[in-house]
């Protein structure tokens, strides 16, 4: 099954296991006892290849931009949402091996795991075939975005954006409220709602109260822009 995924990445390994392992998530080894190695050592790795090819980009290809804007849209591009969404692109989630239960709560969709794992499976590239390989990966699933974030500015998380609309329409700080809270203490949802004065003007859900505030934000940007 994993020769699938190499021919999608149209890389030939010299070593298989390293990708074997880059693919499997720290719940397998409870499950396996045969198996002693995670990918968090690979996802450590690649976290800095990343970090170091989307640099170059950025440093080459907007020499008039200063440090800051540089670093802003570094992050928007390595963020765990923009991360999880190209393994899905990739399909690396039929590929992880997980344990029984971490499957069962949908680990092979959720964000944070599926970022982990873009990044280990990048370090196993990266030891195994060098860096001009993670480059062409990167520029083909990544880099290709970083041109509409830097010309629409989707480096602004949207709390900072529905803020600053805020208080210039209004004068109003936005309010954050947690309205419902679902599921165990491993897999908690929770529901948020933000507020300009005593209006609700967005609603949004997330695995953490950060993310959901920042779905909620997401979603008050449609009204607060037109209001």
């Amino acid at each position: 099954m994993i020769k699938e995924l190499t021919k999608q990445l149209n890389i030939k390994f010299n070593d298989i296991s390293l990708l074997e392992r880059a693919l499997t998530h720290r719940s397998y080894l409870n499950e396996n006892r045969d198996i002693d190695k995670n990918n968090e050592r690979l996802e450590f790795l690649g976290d800095a290849v990343l970090e170091l090819i989307v640099s170059k980009y950025l440093y080459e290809n907007y020499p008039d931009r200063p440090e800051g804007d540089l670093t802003s849209f570094r992050s928007a591009i390595v963020r765990t949402e923009s991360l999880a969404g190209a393994s899905r692109e990739l399909g690396y989630g039929k590929y992880l091996r997980l344990a029984k239960g971490e499957e069962e709560t949908g680990g092979r969709d959720k964000d944070y795991i599926l970022a982990n794992t873009f990044e280990a499976v990048l370090g196993a590239i990266y030891i195994d075939q060098g860096v001009d390989k993670c480059s062409s990966l990167v520029n083909d699933i990544l880099i290709s975005k970083i041109d509409n974030i830097v010309k629409n500015r989707l480096d602004i998380d949207g709390k900072t954006k529905i803020q600053e609309i805020a208080q210039a329409k209004f004068k109003s700080t936005p309010i954050y409220e947690v309205v419902e809270e679902n599921g165990p203490d491993h897999d908690k949802e929770f529901i948020v709602t933000v507020k300009v004065g005593n209006k609700i003007i967005g609603r949004g859900k997330g695995g953490s109260k950060q993310k959901a505030e920042e779905a909620a934000a997401t979603d008050g940007l449609k009204y607060i822009e037109k209001a």
